[in-house]
């Protein structure tokens, strides 16, 4: 073979590569990778990645994964819920503020964690105008949605709490102990300028300093908490089932799931179904 046609060959195989890896990206943009439509917010020193597709009455969806809470996650979770939403409401997730594996960042705040975690979601939904809106969070999300309600419960029209972390007495430190060892080292990664001594103090104010029920609230706020919320159990080490119980006992508007409902195939899709029945049923009417 000649060196202008393996020149021409060459060239003719760089460019196939090059359609099939653009072709490739598109396909993996399409499937909620970090190529995917994002856009960022900033306020008091916290950058937050944020994702904001379909439309319809507004919904906040928390990803799992405790402190490495981050948008890529979802198509990988128990409920796709950004796939589930889509059609049926305007959804906005998020990366969590300094999980390592999402781009939201911002100061560790030591002495009001969960706080600073609902002043970055209210944020977001403040930055985008929106003033009512409901709620879905899986895992850490549960905390996380329950925070919201007690800080704004003017604002959560409703809310599904999947698979909840919570406190396990016989194994009361798996969440202290996941951010030690799996969150911390990979954030101090990126940011070497925090000390182990303050990730530890940030875990304690996190998960030790109330060490019962879902760590964000109290058993009293979750007893007078009008929110309606549907309830969907786990057993797993960070997801306490008795903490999910309790919280679908306690609170008055409270639905709460089959359990275990992840399995078979069939009963899990007849859970999504009523989720998704539910957000709907709680909606609020055009205008209201």
């Amino acid at each position: 073979m000649n060196r202008s046609r393996r020149n021409i060959l060459a060239t003719v195989a760089a460019t196939a590569a090059t359609a099939a890896t653009a072709t490739a990206q598109r396909v993996f943009a399409q499937q909620g990778s970090p190529g995917a439509t994002y856009s960022f917010f900033e306020k008091n020193g916290v950058r937050i990645r944020y994702r904001d597709v379909g439309s319809g009455f507004p919904i906040l969806l928390i990803p799992g994964g405790g402190l490495l809470s981050e948008m890529g996650r979802w198509p990988t979770a128990v409920i796709n819920a950004m796939e589930v939403c889509k059609d049926d409401f305007r959804c906005i997730t998020m990366d969590l503020r300094n999980a390592p594996g999402g781009e939201s960042t911002g100061p560790v705040a030591v002495d009001r964690p969960w706080d600073a975690f609902a002043d970055d979601q209210l944020g977001l939904m403040d930055y985008l105008g929106v003033q009512r809106f409901m709620y879905f969070g899986n895992c850490i999300g549960g905390p996380f949605g329950l925070k919201l309600m007690e800080r704004a419960p003017d604002r959560v029209v409703a809310g599904v709490l999947s698979q909840p972390v919570g406190h396990r007495p016989e194994n009361p430190d798996v969440m202290y102990n996941s951010g030690r060892d799996n969150w911390g080292p990979e954030f101090r990664k990126r940011r070497p300028e925090v000390s182990m001594e303050t990730i530890e103090r940030y875990l304690h104010n996190l998960y030790r300093a109330r060490p019962d029920f879902v760590y964000s609230v109290s058993r009293d706020f979750v007893r007078s908490c009008q929110t309606p919320m549907l309830v969907l159990p786990d057993d797993a080490p960070a997801h306490a089932y008795r903490a999910a119980i309790d919280v679908a006992s306690l609170a008055p508007k409270a639905q709460v799931t089959v359990y275990p409902w992840v399995t078979p195939p069939e009963l899990k899709t007849r859970t999504v179904e009523r989720m998704r029945a539910f957000l709907k049923a709680h909606q609020p009417a055009a205008g209201a």
